[in-house]
């Protein structure tokens, strides 16, 4: 149960224990989870940077709540393996956006008037910090970012930082881990890849099934925007997306 309204808590308890089962079928390790996590938390609030403090992170969860949640909008996530059609159909209705990291490098390819009507409505960008030009496009236009520590993906995330630091704006951002602990500061609302992660954060900001539309998400095919990866992997990896998707009932 949330102990405020900014808590982003799990739907179900079983997207954070789903955790655990595919550290165990990887033979990742919880601890490297764990480190990544309190170092990333650890270099967020070191900087002098407003929208990156404890405070102001909070202050980003609740003006994405009322810009979701409050409004009743529709929310389309965009996977990695969204296409432009897609996208473009999209932006005939009312609908936000939130994206799968590399996923915003659709974008780029709609032309001038189109692109800039598709950032407006990008509401947040999920990330791991592997999604290469287009999460460093959001980063620069100051969409706000989920931000997300795993156990091998420190050297990643302190390159974005640095990029988003060093921007005119820095994005505002939202911490999250996958360790069944809790992290002040930090969110687990669940998931593992960066497009069923979106949704868990979706359905933790308090919008409803019926509501959410997942574009670009396929699990026969690696998607064109996933970030640096093995594609075998990759594959079993979609596997475990779907089944953290069907948890959270949604279809795709």
């Amino acid at each position: 149960m949330k102990e405020r309204p900014t808590d982003l808590t799990p739907v179900k308890n079983s997207l954070v224990s789903m955790q655990d089962e595919i550290r165990a079928h990887f033979g990742w390790d919880l601890e490297q989870d764990e480190d990544s996590a309190n170092a990333l938390l650890a270099a967020v609030e070191s900087t002098d940077i407003e929208p990156w403090s404890r405070f102001q992170r909070a202050a980003t969860v609740a003006g994405i709540q009322r810009r979701i949640v409050l409004r009743e909008q529709e929310v389309a996530i965009l996977g990695a393996a969204i296409e432009i059609d897609e996208l473009v159909a999209i932006l005939d209705e009312p609908t936000l956006l939130v994206a799968a990291d590399g996923a915003t490098g659709v974008l780029s390819l709609l032309p001038e008037t189109t692109s800039e009507r598709a950032w407006s409505r990008l509401a947040f960008l999920v990330s791991d910090a592997d999604g290469g030009k287009g999460t460093i496009a959001a980063v620069k236009r100051g969409i706000p970012v989920f931000l997300h520590a795993h156990g091998d993906n420190s050297e990643d995330w302190r390159e974005l930082l640095e990029i988003a630091a060093s921007s005119p704006t820095p994005p505002p951002l939202v911490l999250t881990h996958q360790t069944p602990n809790m992290i002040q500061g930090m969110h687990n609302p669940g998931g593992f890849t960066d497009g069923d992660r979106a949704a868990c954060i979706v359905r933790s900001l308090g919008v409803p099934i019926e509501r959410i539309r997942m574009l670009g998400t396929r699990t026969d095919i690696v998607g064109r925007w996933s970030g640096k990866t093995d594609p075998e992997q990759k594959i079993v990896k979609l596997g475990w997306m779907e089944k953290i998707l069907r948890i959270l009932e949604l279809e795709f």
